[in-house]
């Protein structure tokens, strides 16, 4: 028998966990001396709890099981609540381990003295509990992977007092058994098959594992057989997409566009998706993006097994033998000339290596990624499922350990990466093969827009000083170097050409800082609430050619 941090650590190995990332503090000092005598879990440091909780998301999202947290404390769990907000939202597996003091000391009130588990209940609704016993302690850990893993998966948060941690008898637990996603009901089954079989228009809203093979494939042979529209969520957790894949159509994020996309159809089939609403509400525009006459279904909830479930509904349509349509390989043209967003978006998709990991979070300036990457090799896609923004650089370090053969790209907004920049010493301190693009216009862009839509009048220079990064610009490729990652500076198609077919030959992590225009400015961003306006009131075609042609 060993101390509770040892017996804890054993237990988390035997239960498949493969990977800690940590940012421990006294009160964790137990748990990280324990590593040493586990070899089977590998300890990622990082600077910053947003960056270990980030990196734990994209570690989930590829690998498909947990990893775990080491996070020190109330205010460590708080700096981290962000990205756990958004692996909240994107549904993945995760556990996080809280230190807390000793429990005989809390009642002396110390200066880092908070209430854990009200902080950690906003991001862990499922499961939250705080360890008493150092007999119980591994019990504790295999209920908390048995609730992260659960259907569908969710952040677990297990909070272990300093003398749980240290005390002796601390026992191994047999790891969780894995449970099953629901059925789906074979009444539910032919109920959708009717509305397909109907003939009205219908479209499929795809979220979670609906959107990976073999699911998305069965949802292609639907669509081909029976002429219904597949859409995937505005902010899909992973998306299998690229030559070889069915080329599925996001939602878009501005409620106004998403209405011309919805419009046509009489019945939407949400299959491990949220039915659309509004990202914040507006004054005088609908929250729910659900147009009138068109009746919501579900098919698959994200406790439910989708990819059973559309295999099912493919045999009942008659579709199970249908070829589906699959994107061809498509590259865009080499962009020259000063770079854009555009350029920028044509760049990646000319470039993008076979089997990369593309995780977008570029904000206004990947208006175009989509189109431009939809005919690229085959790749995964992920997104910012919560919406906080920071997420991109900690989901390369965790998609890259789990995934090492894999070339990681990361797309980031200038703002969006100086939330967890930090990210960039762990890269270069677990050498991995992530090539992050900065796009940096100076500018919070998208409440440059937000500002307009909402509705405010006479935003001045006060207010719109709030929104611009200007003044005191930022030089990432020195910020980047002054942490050992390899970095250089950009503002031609030609030079970030060059840039990504050196980082993409290279070993190691590379960040290029591409300056930018902002992609919505000026005259067009000046134009953009009113055509948004205009939108419910254009001839169909027009409106979806508008559309297209702003966000495609």
């Amino acid at each position: 028998m060993g101390n509770g941090a040892q017996a804890l650590i054993r237990t988390l190995a035997d239960a498949g966990i493969e990977l800690c990332f940590t940012n421990p503090g006294t009160s964790e000092m137990h748990f990280v001396a324990a590593l040493d005598g586990e070899p089977r879990v590998r300890a990622v440091l990082t600077l910053f709890e947003g960056v270990a909780t980030g990196a734990a998301d994209g570690y989930a999202r590829m690998a498909g099981k947990p990893a775990a947290t080491l996070l020190h404390l109330g205010c460590g769990l708080g700096n981290g609540l962000a990205n756990l907000h958004n692996a909240r939202r994107a549904q993945v597996p995760l556990l996080n381990l809280v230190g807390d003091h000793a429990t005989f000391h809390t009642r002396y009130d110390a200066q880092l003295q908070s209430d854990i588990e009200t902080v950690a209940r906003n991001v862990s609704p499922g499961f939250v509990r705080t360890a008493r016993s150092t007999a119980t302690l591994c019990v504790d850990a295999v209920e908390a992977l048995a609730a992260a893993q659960a259907h569908p998966p969710q952040v677990a948060t297990l909070i272990v007092p300093a003398d749980v941690s240290w005390g002796e008898g601390g026992e191994p637990s047999a790891p969780p058994e894995r449970q099953a996603p629901a059925a789906i009901a074979s009444d539910t089954l032919d109920a959708i098959a009717e509305v397909v079989r109907s003939g009205a228009p219908t479209a499929f809203l795809l979220g979670g594992q609906a959107l990976r093979e073999p699911a998305l494939l069965d949802a292609a042979r639907i669509a081909a057989r029976r002429g219904v529209k597949l859409y995937a969520e505005v902010f899909p957790t992973r998306m299998q997409r690229g030559a070889g894949m069915p080329a599925v159509e996001r939602i878009a994020y501005l409620a106004e566009m998403a209405g011309v996309q919805l419009a046509p159809y009489r019945h939407l089939v949400l299959v491990q998706a949220k039915s659309p609403v509004s990202f914040f509400g507006y004054p005088g525009k609908p929250s729910d993006l659900v147009p009138q006459g068109c009746a919501v279904h579900v098919l698959a909830t994200p406790a439910q097994d989708a990819a059973a479930g559309l295999a099912a509904l493919a045999r009942l349509l008659d579709a199970q033998h249908t070829p589906p349509v699959l994107q061809a390989p498509l590259r865009p043209a080499r962009p020259r000339g000063a770079l854009t967003a555009p350029k920028l978006c044509k760049a990646l998709g000319h470039l993008l290596p076979e089997d990369a990991i593309l995780i977008d979070e570029a904000i206004t300036s990947g208006l175009m990624l989509g189109v431009m990457t939809q005919g690229a090799p085959r790749h995964d896609l992920l997104t910012l499922t919560g919406g906080a923004i920071g997420q991109a650089l900690p989901n390369a370090v965790g998609a890259a350990l789990a995934c090492p053969r894999r070339r990681v790209v990361a797309l980031v907004g200038d703002g969006a990466a100086m939330y967890t920049i930090q990210a960039l010493w762990t890269l270069a301190r677990e050498r991995l093969d992530v090539t992050v693009i900065i796009c940096n216009n100076a500018s919070y862009s998208v409440l440059n827009v937000e500002l307009d839509r909402v509705g405010t009048q006479g935003a001045g220079p006060k207010a719109r000083a709030q929104l611009e990064l200007a003044g005191a610009p930022l030089d990432f490729a020195r910020l980047a170097q002054g942490m050992g990652v390899h970095a250089l500076r950009v503002d031609s198609a030609e030079d970030l050409c060059k840039a990504l077919e050196y980082a993409f030959s290279q070993a190691g992590p590379h960040l290029i800082d591409a300056r930018i225009p902002e992609a919505l400015a000026g005259t067009r961003r000046k134009l953009l609430p009113w055509l948004l306006r205009s939108l419910p009131h254009l001839p169909a075609p027009v409106a979806r050619g508008l559309k297209r042609k702003l966000a495609p």
